[in-house]
């Protein structure tokens, strides 16, 4: 199977920091990311929890590892569905990087989801999260917005 990937960017008029923001502080991520929460201590090969409230219960409806954390620069974890009809192993997460770059205009935010290829139910995640080619831009819209909040 050939490298599928999903990766979208946008420009935001805000500074690296605040965008760094969004993606670490669970009252941002709840506003964009289907009211889910992002739960870590930020540490290299720690948990990242993604918790959300469903019908009255908690539940965890995504969850990884943080494999790199430069801040202001680069966040990049793994995620599964722990709810997914296949193995909870390491073959099947997925990765997700968060690259920022500065200028003197704002932060570009650019995702990056790979490792479909490797993946059980890959071909089907892969055009799950493509979105007919919108990918993650419906999410970085919105963190646009937040982030450009004054």
């Amino acid at each position: 199977m050939e490298k599928l990937t999903v990766e979208n960017s946008i420009h935001i008029a805000a500074p690296a920091a605040r965008v760094w923001d969004m993606l670490v502080k669970p009252e941002f991520t709840r506003q964009y990311m289907f009211g889910c929460a992002a739960e870590s201590d930020w540490q290299v090969g720690s948990p990242l929890v993604w918790r959300m409230m469903h019908e009255g219960k908690e539940i965890i409806p995504v969850k990884g590892t943080l494999l790199e954390i430069e801040p202001y620069e680069v966040l990049k974890y793994t995620v599964i569905d722990p709810f997914a009809p296949y193995p909870d192993i390491p073959e099947n997460y997925l990765h997700v990087t968060y690259t920022l770059e500065e200028d003197a205009y704002g932060t570009t935010l650019t995702v990056t989801q790979d490792g479909f290829e490797g993946a059980a139910e890959g071909e089907k995640r892969y055009q799950d999260v493509s979105n007919n080619g919108e990918g993650w831009n419906p999410i970085l819209v919105q963190i646009k917005e937040i982030a450009e909040v004054k």
